[in-house]
């Protein structure tokens, strides 16, 4: 297959013309509204404050707390600590893991509204929770998740999206998810041969696939740095090209997420473009079952 976005192979970095569509087939019914499928179109996500009530949140925060203080989950090749202090920065595969995300992946608000601006029905790709403690929460830097689930996993096209839902309140300055307005439009092919096993490393901290500052400058100048805040429950829905980051946590404020990403069932993973192995079906499946609905 023609790779249309190439990338970690051209000796500087380039901004490419995003050839797919953003929404696919539109009209499809969803619980989503036409002015919010447009905001989506044109920014390349969407903030939906309280989609998830607090009580559900509550219940869904209690049960993530009872988990991570069983001192077995530390040891699960899901569980990824911080490089410097050791603490738990997150847990993939959380839908398969435990049930109270594994419901929480089936629930009709977020599979929904996928396969309404997906246009097809669709399958979990990957799953985690990020666990950003005060004062010890590291920062996610500035990628595109398509670039590396395209280089390194074998997503062909441009034709999943990432739902965020907070477990903890969103304050502008305990690090919470910041994008660039409009970027989902232009893809950043980024410098640098992708290492074998760099899946092992960069859910650390990633050093390859990272955005060069000249092309962040322009995304940033064209369309601007929003970090959607709000309660516990506050659902982000972003594009898989929509660049995105967030600051270090050094507040007394913990910040943590539920993080799910929906691929189209017509886009299911190829071989890496990378020419190395797949990444571990953990942290890209490549069963591509569709998601049901669980309510």
């Amino acid at each position: 297959m023609t790779d249309i976005y190439p990338s970690r192979i051209e000796t500087t970095p380039q901004l490419i013309d995003r050839v797919d569509p953003v929404v696919h087939g539109p009209g499809t019914p969803g619980p989503l509204t036409a002015a919010q499928i447009e905001a989506y179109d044109r920014l390349g996500y969407l903030a939906v404050p309280s989609l998830v009530s607090a009580d559900e949140v509550a219940a869904i925060d209690a049960a993530l707390d009872a988990w991570t203080r069983d001192g077995a989950v530390r040891g699960l090749s899901e569980a990824i600590t911080e490089p410097s202090s050791g603490a738990l920065r997150s847990i993939f595969r959380v839908h398969d893991l435990h049930p109270t995300f594994h419901g929480l992946a089936a629930d009709a608000r977020l599979r929904d509204a996928a396969r309404q601006i997906l246009g097809s029905d669709v399958y979990i790709h990957q799953s985690r929770v990020n666990l950003k403690p005060g004062f010890s929460g590291r920062d996610f830097y500035w990628h595109s998740d398509f670039e590396t689930w395209h280089v390194e996993d074998g997503m062909p096209r441009m034709r999943a999206l990432s739902v965020s839902i907070a477990l903890t309140q969103n304050y502008h300055v305990n690090g919470p998810l910041m994008l660039i307005a409009g970027s989902h439009r232009l893809y950043v092919a980024c410098v640098g041969r992708t290492p074998a096993d760099h899946y092992k490393a960069s859910l650390k901290k990633q050093e390859y696939g990272v955005p060069d500052p000249d092309s962040l400058r322009t995304l940033v100048e064209r369309g601007g740095i929003d970090a959607p805040i709000g309660p516990p429950g506050t659902a982000v829905f972003f594009d898989c090209n929509t660049m995105h980051g967030s600051n270090s946590n050094i507040t007394p404020y913990p910040r943590k997420n539920a993080f799910f990403v929906y691929n189209s069932v017509e886009n299911r993973l190829l071989d890496p473009f990378c020419g190395l192995s797949p990444r571990p079906e953990y942290i890209a499946t490549r069963t591509g079952i569709p998601v049901p609905a669980h309510r």
